[in-house]
């Protein structure tokens, strides 16, 4: 698979995916742990189809210390017996946000996700699922294929 277009080759994009990228530096000083957040990441990546997306998390998560067995379970996670209820609230809020179509998120899925996650938090996972999502789409949209990427490569991205 080829890449339809190279979103660096317009400036305007160009510009837009530096911000993005400077989004997530704040999403790591957040007190979101990087495995729940790639894990989240993943889960998105999986369900928008997103092949790009789905090798950088999936590595990334592998590099921040995350399982492969987690990793080979995340998208039968309701099926699983891997993850805590904190990571269920968040992968049942991803998987809601990401088909907001189907019936937006759930009373329950929010409840679950007051509990498990404080203030702060809640609104950095709100922040992550919605900036994956568009991410995810523009991959899509451009066809940038998965299987490429290393770990840490996109850090030269600031500002």
């Amino acid at each position: 698979m080829e890449p339809r277009f190279n979103m660096f080759d317009s400036p305007t994009a160009a510009k837009i995916a530096k911000r993005f990228f400077n989004v997530s530096i704040v999403l790591d000083e957040s007190t979101l742990p990087k495995t729940l957040r790639e894990l989240v990441e993943l889960r998105v990546s999986q369900l928008n189809g997103c092949g790009f997306c789905v090798d950088i998390h999936t590595k990334e998560a592998a590099a921040a210390g995350e399982s492969a067995l987690r990793l080979n379970l995340v998208a039968a996670w309701r099926h699983t017996t891997v993850f805590t209820d904190r990571e269920r609230a968040a992968l049942a809020l991803a998987e809601e946000g990401t088909r907001l179509g189907d019936h937006g998120v759930s009373d329950e899925t929010w409840a679950a996700v007051r509990k498990h996650f404080d203030d702060d938090e809640v609104g950095a996972l709100v922040c992550l699922i919605a900036l994956i999502n568009a991410a995810t789409r523009m991959n899509v949209i451009v066809h940038n294929p998965g299987g490429s990427y290393e770990p840490g490569m996109f850090a030269g991205l600031e500002n």
